[in-house]
């Protein structure tokens, strides 16, 4: 599949089958995130995958602990794949997913941000490109504020001047893979 096919193809999933994916094709998605580009070429992002359920489903519980809806500039995502924001029931921003990327920038570094969701968005391409499902998740910075979550960083030893700024979720698609939504017009302006 050329890269613009495969662009229009990939979907966020927020409903995963209880399947791990094999652990070959997650070092190659891992790979295609540490070749994401990064400002100055300073390839400062750090990538830590969680593959132990509990850990994902504890993880996924601090990402909504403190979730704030009125934040939000729509209040609704996808009827085929539900996010926080359609289902306020959900207890977890991580959906069930079997494997669960953080994606760590610098602390006070400008392009931090930037940087780690070039890194989450090469990532999920080449989950695509294997047939793996995946989404991004923000929250990052707010899932380990806590004292619980400053526990893991020290478990994982994650450097103190580093802040995790997204996730990708990684797994198998439980049900239906969703359709391509329309594009909305009036987004482009070429100016010459």
């Amino acid at each position: 599949m050329e890269l613009l096919e495969l662009m229009k193809y990939r979907r966020s999933i927020r409903k995963y089958r209880d399947k791990q994916i094999p652990k070959n094709e997650l070092k190659k998605i891992i790979e295609a995130g540490l070749y994401a580009p990064n400002a100055g070429g300073g390839q400062r992002t750090i990538i830590c995958a969680v593959r132990n359920k509990e850990l994902a489903e504890k993880l996924g519980r601090l990402n909504l602990a403190r979730f704030d809806r009125s934040r939000l500039a729509g209040s609704y995502v996808s009827k085929e794949q539900p996010s926080a924001i359609d289902d306020p029931t959900i207890k977890s921003g991580f959906y069930g997913a079997p494997t669960v990327c953080v994606i760590f920038g610098q602390r006070n570094f400008l392009y931090s941000i930037p940087d780690s969701f070039c890194c989450a968005e090469n990532m999920v391409l080449e989950a695509a490109a294997l047939g793996i499902s995946s989404c991004i998740a923000a929250r990052g910075e707010e899932t380990f504020d806590s004292d619980i979550g400053a526990e893991i960083l020290k478990e994982w030893e994650i450097p103190d001047n580093y802040i995790a700024r997204c996730f990708v979720l990684l797994g198998y698609c439980d049900g239906e893979y969703p359709h391509q939504k329309p594009r909305k017009q009036g987004r482009v302006k070429i100016i010459e």
